[in-house]
């Protein structure tokens, strides 16, 4: 039943777009054979809208894969630079969190781990249709050049932070973890939260032994809920982990395991000597910075997609 539903939502839209373009062709030839100019702007508002519906049910054609329907975890780690990097580590939170908002998408820090100047790590919880179907395209290695606001000389700096994207797992897709290759690990929980949080071991800790991934979870005050929650993106993280052994395309994830550092990205945020966010993969490219510090990245998502769809090869500069 989940299956059908699923395959009809998809379908529906495009019946109700191709009435849609049937009744505006039957307004344009009524406009054409009585000459009526008023119906002009009528027809052109229609129009846009049509293709405005058509390139987003074009985009959702492309998440097609098993798990592109689900939520997903992000996972945001400071890399080269310092401060600078904690601080753009901080800046690219909000960014995804700003994007997510403007979908009407619902957020929650799952772990953070806090430096001074910005964050050192960050995994948030994004819930909703379609979010790992957009998000995959955002895993790599994301540089920073601008004046640093750290540096007492005004010189420009170039920080690097690297993005991890996992789906949330639902109940159609089983993932096997034996009590024996985990190792659970209890600690108190860092930031604020009140004396519940300093006096009690609620943060969790897990250690996949054999693959040895670590994932951790301190948002709830319950540690039972925080235990929920580490297995849920351990799930997550194993999924991705054999989907890869299996299908053998190391290329595929290969921007997870490069260095976070000089050579390695895959987009590129230039605040000076000019503004420009440029993606080395697809060229696509954008001079308002602002904009996409503010979570107008679509058109990069919808880039990279596009042409993953057409078989087109994708590289840096």
């Amino acid at each position: 039943m989940t299956e059908i539903k699923s395959l009809k939502n998809r379908i529906e839209p495009w019946k109700y777009l191709i009435q849609q373009v049937e009744d505006t062709q039957t307004l344009y030839d009524l406009a054409e054979e009585s000459g009526d100019a008023s119906l002009e702007s009528e027809i052109a508002n229609e129009f846009e809208k049509i293709k405005q519906e058509f390139e987003r049910l074009s985009i959702l054609n492309l998440l097609s894969d098993e798990v592109d329907r689900n939520g997903a975890f992000l996972t945001i780690h400071a890399g080269a630079g310092g401060t600078e990097a904690c601080d753009w580590a901080q800046m690219l939170c909000r960014m995804y969190t700003r994007w997510a908002e403007n979908k009407g998408y619902k957020i929650e820090v799952v772990d953070i781990l806090e430096s001074e100047g910005g964050i050192k790590s960050v995994t948030l919880q994004i819930s909703g249709d379609y979010v790992f179907g957009y998000l995959k395209s955002e895993a790599g290695v994301h540089r920073l050049v601008r004046i640093s606001p750290f540096d007492s000389n005004a010189r420009r700096h170039t920080s690097f932070s690297s993005v991890y994207v996992f789906p949330v797992l639902d109940d159609t897709i089983e993932v096997e973890i034996r009590p024996e290759d985990l190792r659970v690990d209890t600690y108190r929980a860092g930031g604020a939260g009140g004396q519940h949080v300093n006096k009690t071991d609620s943060a969790v800790r897990f250690t996949h032994i054999p693959t040895g991934i670590v994932v951790a979870c301190q948002s709830e005050r319950s540690q039972t809920m925080n235990r929920a929650t580490a297995m849920s993106i351990l799930k997550a993280r194993l999924y991705e982990h054999y989907r890869e052994e299996k299908e053998k395309e190391n290329a595929k994830f290969a921007q997870e395991k490069k260095d976070i550092s000089w050579g390695n990205q895959i987009r590129s945020y230039v605040f000076q000597p000019y503004t420009m966010v440029k993606d080395h993969r697809t060229k696509c490219e954008t001079g308002n910075i602002q904009a996409v510090m503010d979570g107008a990245i679509d058109n990069f998502i919808e880039s990279f997609l596009s042409a993953k769809w057409k078989g087109l090869p994708m590289g840096e500069d």
